[in-house]
């Protein structure tokens, strides 16, 4: 008899029409009265931690939500969190780094619609992420329309698709399919030491997205608005422009003030390079780290993560050149086909 942990925070999946619009109003345990039969040989218990939109799920609620998975994960052979669609990726990727280490599966979970529509995506949804969690395989997951996605490497691709989520230059670590669960074999689950509550986040972050024209001057205001490290999604495949809006060095002098800057690219697939082109080596000589193939959700994540751990800026920047949680990861096959 497997043990699960269904904690519930609301979204879409526990959301009700209101006169005010779609708000999460259905609660835990009415979630799992319908999860019956989903997965036979478990125990599911109920965790009402939060009731939100997924929108106004923020730092102070990943610290909570990690805090309590924490606390019961040696109580259960696997957790589901219930959450929102919107921010999902970033909750996933905040909770692969605040739990480090953990013993379990905790997988993430929610849907396009609610789960009062018989026509919802939520049942299975929910299907695949119970017995992801029933697996025994540690890590924090994202599971929708029957993938399972390593949480940093998690990103909603799409608006109202049931086909929501994509695994961002990395194989799925499992798959729902005519097998039943497949977990890939190809992705290592290997622990590397206790799990320790690491927690804090810093908020003292932006995300910049260049654009044609944009004023070198929003490093300046940045800075004078207490911002400690931006994350900078340029263009193509590594490039910043540096010929009349010097964006290179306005980094150079904010890397030069203590601000830590590390730059990707704005295409979601395949990465960044930034030693390919000679506006990307403009950037690289200017402090800036180069991320590679990381997502936004988990640079974000990583960064407010990281900051929260260390106030120097150079504990910082070591930091993000370290692929952790394979959130920099190379990608290896796809065994779940």
């Amino acid at each position: 008899m497997k043990n699960i942990l269904l904690i519930s925070t609301g979204g879409t999946l526990a959301s009700s029409q209101a006169e005010t619009g779609l708000r999460p109003g259905i609660g835990g345990n009415s979630i799992a009265e319908r999860l019956n039969g989903l997965i036979r040989d478990a125990q599911i218990d109920v965790k009402e931690l939060f009731l939100l939109d997924s929108s106004n799920i923020q730092p102070e609620e990943w610290s909570e939500l990690a805090a309590c998975i924490h606390q019961y994960r040696k109580q259960y052979d696997g957790i589901v969190v219930i959450h929102g669609t919107d921010t999902m990726a970033y909750t996933a990727a905040a909770l692969s780094f605040a739990l480090q280490n953990i013993e379990i599966p905790v997988v993430l979970t929610g849907s396009q619609v609610s789960i009062e529509n018989t026509i919802a995506d939520a049942t299975e949804n929910c299907r695949a992420a119970l017995h992801m969690a029933a697996s025994g395989c540690p890590g924090i997951f994202v599971a929708f329309n029957r993938k399972i996605i390593t949480g940093t490497r998690a990103s909603k691709t799409r608006t109202r698709s049931f086909d929501a989520f994509e695994s961002i230059d990395f194989p799925y670590a499992a798959r729902i399919n005519s097998r039943g669960l497949v977990l890939n074999p190809r992705i290592s689950h290997e622990r590397k030491g206790i799990c320790e509550l690491r927690s804090k986040f810093c908020t003292d972050i932006f995300v910049l997205k260049l654009f044609p024209g944009i004023s070198p001057d929003i490093f300046r205001l940045l800075k004078e608005a207490g911002i400690r490290g931006v994350y900078v999604e340029g263009f193509g495949i590594g490039g910043l422009p540096f010929l009349r809006r010097n964006i290179a060095g306005a980094i150079q002098e904010a890397v030069r003030d203590g601000m830590v800057v590390v730059i990707g690219s704005q295409c979601l697939y395949e990465g960044s390079d930034y030693t390919v082109y000679e506006v990307g080596r403009e950037a690289l000589g200017s402090g800036a780290i180069a991320i590679g193939n990381m997502t936004t959700e988990a640079a974000v994540a990583k960064l407010m993560w990281a900051f929260g751990q260390y106030d120097d800026p150079a504990m910082v920047r070591e930091i993000m050149t370290v692929n952790l949680l394979d959130e920099m990861g190379a990608p290896v096959p796809d065994l779940t086909e």
